[in-house]
């Protein structure tokens, strides 16, 4: 299973934290089975938020580690020769 990414991360983090504040809030919840409701919602529009989060482009290890032999070539400088 892949590692989250640090933005994945703050943004599942922030959601959770913000989104309960706010539905605490506007709810003014004062019992436990209301306050775990909210929590339990809270995680799960967390999640969400952070499996949205789109991930960075990986390139395979062959292409890092072995350049292709056309890429070589256009690197390889060109030796000119003294005309005659």
């Amino acid at each position: 299973m892949p590692r989250p990414t640090v933005a994945q991360l703050a943004y599942g983090s922030a959601t959770v934290v913000l989104s309960t504040l706010a539905m605490l809030l506007l709810s003014q919840t004062s019992s436990g089975p209301g306050v775990g409701v909210i929590a339990m919602s809270a995680v799960i529009l967390g999640l969400f938020v952070a499996l949205s989060v789109p991930k960075p482009k990986q390139t395979s290890a062959q292409e890092t580690a072995e350049p292709s032999a056309e890429a070589a070539r256009e690197r390889e400088p060109v030796h000119e020769t003294a005309g005659p």
